[in-house]
């Protein structure tokens, strides 16, 4: 009864347009362990900006959350995907990094009173340009789920490295991998469940979002994933993997043959618009994300050599 009474609180309080919110289903990847998955692709009306994952993990002192999606709404979905398995209540949120997509929802978790860990390489995000223009973006991209209700939630406790605590007899690994994606990455290594949440350090099923990362500290940071050894991993985006060594493959390649084909490019003295039209992306066109992302992140990568043959 108590469940029933909630959803249909909830049907009361939601406005109007909700009716038409994304589907979303909890799956489990392990004892404790369970994930939502995003849809492919960049984030859009279309999909509502639900196009990344977030994880949980049930304890008997309480919920660990990893990420908190890309919009309050979503966010208050994924908790009441939460609700379905467990009322423990919701303790902390670990945050992967200071991305709209995985940070946005942050402020449905503060209302319940969970505290909020992410690593301090994040903290310039808040407040700076960059930040207030992916808000105005998303803003117009994604209204009404961004709407002027929202907040940008910063950290209750700020990480300077790895860090692990135990929280109702589970025990939980946080390791910094950055800079790999972003400065800030944060990975989530469940002991008892071996499920490794790997943030957006690896994507499945799309393109990966290079923007200005360090792709070569990102291949080195794939080896610390799987120096974990885990038996099964949710990536940042797309499903989650009972391979994790085989399912890196994806990041892995299309990092490396951006670098291949970009170093190559600058070893060469040929400029960045000459190489990306002559180059064979034939792999990589069939993805999800690939007209949104891909030739910004052969430019910024195009960039990275440069500083890097400079470097030598």
């Amino acid at each position: 009864m108590r469940r029933l009474a909630f959803f249909l609180l909830c049907w009361l309080v939601l406005p109007a347009w909700a009716e038409e919110l994304m589907p979303m289903q909890a799956e489990q990847v392990g004892k404790h362990s369970w994930y939502v998955r995003g849809l492919p692709g960049a984030a859009s009306r279309a999909n509502q900006g639900f196009m990344s994952n977030a994880g949980f993990v049930v304890t008997q002192a309480g919920v660990v959350v990893f990420d908190s999606l890309g919009t309050p709404v979503l966010a208050e979905q994924l908790i009441g995907e939460i609700r379905k398995v467990t009322r423990q209540p919701i303790r902390r949120v670990i945050v992967s990094h200071w991305h709209a997509d995985h940070y946005y929802g942050l402020q449905a978790f503060k209302k319940l009173g969970a505290e909020i860990w992410a690593h301090e390489a994040a903290r310039p995000v808040l407040g700076s340009a960059a930040a207030a223009d992916r808000l105005a973006q998303r803003r117009e991209l994604l209204a009404p789920w961004v709407g002027d209700g929202f907040a940008v939630i910063p950290a209750d406790h700020w990480l300077a490295g790895d860090a692990g605590f135990r929280l109702g007899g589970v025990h939980f690994h946080l390791r910094h991998v950055g800079p790999a994606h972003s400065p800030e990455d944060i990975v989530m290594f469940v002991e008892e469940d071996k499920v490794l949440f790997s943030g957006d350090t690896v994507f499945q099923g799309r393109v990966p979002f290079v923007g200005d990362a360090d792709s070569k500290a990102w291949l080195a940071a794939l080896d610390r994933l799987l120096a974990l050894q885990p038996r099964a991993m949710v990536p940042g985006h797309g499903p989650a993997s009972q391979t994790p060594r085989q399912d890196l493959t994806l990041t892995r390649d299309y990092l490396t043959d951006l670098r291949d084909k970009m170093g190559r490019a600058v070893a060469d003295f040929v400029s960045f618009d000459a190489a990306f039209a002559a180059a064979d992306w034939s792999r990589w066109k069939g993805l999800p994300a690939y007209h949104e992302a891909h030739r910004r992140n052969a430019f910024n990568t195009y960039l990275l050599m440069e500083r890097e043959s400079l470097a030598k």
